[in-house]
Order: structure tokens, then sequence, then C-alpha cells
């Protein structure tokens, strides 16, 4: 396990275009106001070149040095994450299964020296995300695998259409890839009301008059609400791997993953999954995985 770092974001993030440590300023303020504006738009904020230039060398080592760590595994999946469901007919989003492929680092392989960690466990990054979602306050995940993340890809690999276990999720990317690997999403297409598995289904036959898609470069800090959005990254291509960082918060203290996902994403449980297995893992929605 690493030790818990407390550090200045300084030299880590450009201040000057995203001042996180004077959120009350007038600049501060019009940051947030923009990124609110971005999300009610278009279910997504994107903040350009947020590592700035001379430290971006230093990101994409870290995660190069850390990507053989990466537990790789193939699978079809819904984009559910979930068992085919005889009932339904074959054309149903839950019985609609394409291929997976790719990799993750889990959390407790990234240690407190790396600039992701640091940003990561910071409480001026932390009010900034939170400030921008809405939300009083927002609390790293306390699942040891899952709340800080490399996703790995190299080519051949993509992630399907899927949801994100968390309301919200704070990607960046380090890496990127020769060609192919494009992040596309279709914002809000279910809600804790519904699934809307209509829309669902029409968006996997091919309409795309509702996806958006986005060109992300090393430094690109993304605030994506990825439980209600729908959204993949396509197929990788070349001999370059494409890496991103995934921070993972949630709004309650204490959030662990399903036992089922760890060892589905990371080939693994830690000690606290296998302990939920036994006493079991209440959730506050309905929504499917």
């Amino acid at each position: 396990m690493h030790a818990k770092h407390i550090t200045s974001l300084q030299g880590l993030i450009d201040l000057e275009s995203y001042p996180l440590h004077d959120l009350d300023g007038g600049t501060g303020q019009r940051l947030i106001e923009d990124c609110r504006r971005q999300l009610a738009e278009g279910g997504c904020v994107v903040l350009k070149r947020f590592i700035p230039e001379h430290a971006l060398g230093r990101l994409e080592r870290e995660t190069e040095r850390l990507s053989p760590e990466a537990h790789y595994n193939q699978t079809e999946t819904n984009p559910y994450n979930s068992d085919a469901d005889p009932n339904l007919p074959a054309s149903h989003p839950k019985n609609r299964f394409a291929d997976r492929t790719n990799g993750f680092v889990a959390g407790d392989r990234i240690g407190g020296d790396t600039i992701i960690r640091q940003v990561y466990e910071n409480g001026e990054f932390q009010r900034f995300i939170a400030r921008v979602v809405g939300m009083e306050e927002i609390h790293e995940y306390a699942d040891p695998l899952a709340g800080l993340v490399i996703n790995v890809l190299r080519e051949g690999c993509q992630h399907p259409w899927h949801y994100d276990t968390n309301e919200f999720i704070v990607t960046m990317m380090t890496r990127r890839s020769h060609g192919g690997g494009c992040f596309e999403y279709v914002p809000g297409i279910r809600s804790p009301e519904g699934e809307n598995y209509a829309e669902v289904e029409r968006v996997i036959d091919g309409d795309r008059s509702r996806i958006k898609s986005l060109d992300l470069e090393p430094g690109d800090l993304q605030i994506f609400f990825g439980r209600y959005s729908l959204h993949r990254v396509t197929p990788v291509k070349g001999d370059k791997e494409r890496h991103t960082v995934i921070f993972a918060y949630t709004k309650e203290p204490g959030f662990i993953g399903r036992p089922e996902r760890a060892l589905r994403i990371f080939g693994r449980m830690a000690p606290i999954h296998e302990q939920l297995l036994k006493e079991g893992l209440r959730r506050s929605d309905n929504l499917q995985d």
C-alpha cells in the first residue's frame, strides 16, 4: 500500500489557467461556471492541458512505467456488465454483447510519489470537482483497487458501450495511441428513474444522432457523468498504447466496488471484497451494472 501524501498542486497542474487554489476568486468562479455550463450542455467537461507542458513528460513516464502491471482480460459484455436475460428478445440491450479487451492497473500499484496519486488525494482538487458536479463534498473510494486506476489499451483493445459504477468520473489521458481509441458517449441516456432501453438499443444498432465524440490529448482532464451516459472507447490502432488515468470519487464515504467487478477488472479481490462477499453489498440505487 502507498503512504498518504499531502502536497501542493504547484507544478503539478496549470494553476494559472485553472486556479484550484483560489476557487472563490473571480477567475476561479468563472472556471466553475464554465465547467457547469459544459456539463449542462453536453454532459462532459474537458479542460485542455490541465497538466502543464513541463510536467507532461513525467506524467507519461509514470503510466508507461506502471502499464506492465495492468491486468488484461477479454470478454463479451453488455452495457450493464451483466448476464443475458433469456426472457427478453435478442435485440434487447441486456442481450447485446460486444468484445471488451483492455487492461487496468489497480490503485494499490500506484505510489504516493506519482503526479496522479498526488492530484487524486489533493483536497483542493477534490473541492474543485465537488463544486463542478454540484456536491458539497466528495470522497475518495475506500476500495483499494478501484479508486485510482490506469486504463491501458494496446492495439485491438476497446471498451464497448457501457456505464460506470459511480455517478460521475474524472479521467486524464496520459498517452495517446497512434490511431483509434476515440471516446464516444451519449449524455444522460438513462436516469435513476429508468433505463431507457429502447434508446440504448438504437445506439447499439448504429444510430449516431445522439453520440458525441472527444479528441483527447495527454494532460487533458475530463469530468464525465458516466453512470447515466452510455459511452465507449473505439478499438486502438497501432503499436502505441493508449493510457488514461481514472480518478474515482463518490458522494458518500466508504464506497467499495462489487467483489465480482473487482475480480473481472483487476483479476483479483482485496480482503475487503472477500469480506463483502460474506456480508452482502448494499447499494443506494437499483440501476443495472
